[in-house]
């Protein structure tokens, strides 16, 4: 739209010129200059600058071009003033000149004080700054939308990069901890059928649960939706450390979490109990869900750890602290010679 405008106006200013060049004995010269002139004045206004005003030389040429041809071609030269008044408007709105926008409010008007005032259009020479603010407006419009599209796509681009980071992260965490699980599950229920183990049953249906849970995972990563509580991950976290024979102490001090804060801790939570899982031969876990000073802190220690590899240090805790730093916490983990580890998150209170 702002290059048809910008065309219609070019050519409705330059058809004065053409009918006053047809009536001159120099018409074939005063075309060419014209074609020359407007040719020099869309590529400036149209370019794109960077770093700089634009290329100076077509100013400085198509100033030549404006005033030198008034006196060949007389009165009917007058409005391509108008042309020389949009140039400079746009250049001094590029680089905030209000000289320069003085200026080129003042190209038309100075033509009046030529010693010869038949070669000279009053009303075209009165107009000229109408005609470039109208031209500077036009440019400047165009440029604003084109600017707006750009931030509108932008925009869009980086909430479709949070969804999907959104969607990766919360697969990993939910999903891919109820898929450990779940094969937890299935070894455990593969040994108490070769052991003809009547909680082999037990076991199916809790199994059965799982993915009836996992399904509802799925929905919930898909939706963005919470799916699970901090209190009934730490039942869920109880009953699967007991199923691996691994002996559980839960202790919790502190109540009505802010929604944000408890869904932290319960990402928390079932990364730890899934690395409790994967990573160590444990026979005691406890859990502790403090809070002091406005700081609530979720420790999971537990024994029996194995050496880690150099792949097992993956994306969950990386997830995990993404989630802690968006609300001013902070994770920690350490080791003993004694084969205790102790993994600690610390989340500020928000009130």
């Amino acid at each position: 739209m702002g290059g048809l405008g910008l065309a219609a106006g070019i050519i409705a200013l330059t058809l004065p010129v053409v009918g006053g060049l047809t009536r001159s004995d120099a018409a074939v010269a005063g075309s060419a200059a014209l074609l020359t002139l407007v040719g020099l004045h869309v590529r400036f206004v149209t370019e794109t600058p960077v770093r700089r005003a634009g290329s100076w030389w077509i100013v400085a040429v198509q100033a030549w071009l404006t005033y030198l041809p008034l006196t060949v071609f007389g009165a009917a030269w007058t409005p391509v003033c108008g042309l020389l008044a949009g140039s400079l408007l746009v250049t001094a709105g590029r680089i905030r000149s209000v000289v320069l926008a003085l200026v080129g409010l003042a190209c038309g008007p100075v033509v009046l004080a030529a010693p010869d005032p038949s070669m000279i259009d009053p009303l075209w020479a009165m107009g000229a700054p109408l005609v470039g603010l109208a031209e500077y407006a036009l440019i400047s419009l165009a440029g604003r939308a084109a600017a707006l599209g750009e931030a509108r796509t932008e925009t869009m681009r980086k909430a479709v990069a949070l969804e999907r980071r959104r969607f990766t992260r919360d697969l990993h965490d939910l999903v891919g901890h109820r898929l450990t699980v779940l094969v937890l599950k299935v070894q455990l229920l593969d040994r108490l059928v070769a052991e003809r183990d009547g909680k082999a049953r037990e076991e199916v249906n809790e199994t059965l649960e799982l993915l009836r849970n996992l399904a509802a995972d799925v929905r919930a990563v898909a939706h963005g939706l919470r799916s699970s509580s901090l209190a009934g991950e730490l039942g869920s976290a109880r009953s699967l450390l007991e199923s691996a024979r691994v002996r559980c102490q839960i202790r919790m001090s502190c109540r009505d979490l802010p929604e944000e804060v408890e869904e932290v801790l319960t990402h928390a939570l079932r990364e730890g109990v899934t690395n409790v899982l994967r990573h160590a031969e444990a026979r005691q876990c406890s859990v502790h869900l403090l809070e002091r000073d406005q700081l609530v802190r979720l420790t999971i220690r537990n024994d029996g750890v194995r050496p880690r590899r150099p792949g097992d240090a993956g994306q969950g805790l990386m997830n995990l602290a993404e989630r802690l730093s968006g609300l001013g916490g902070w994770l920690e983990a350490t080791s003993s010679r004694t084969g205790q580890f102790t993994f600690s998150v610390y989340v500020p209170r928000k009130k």
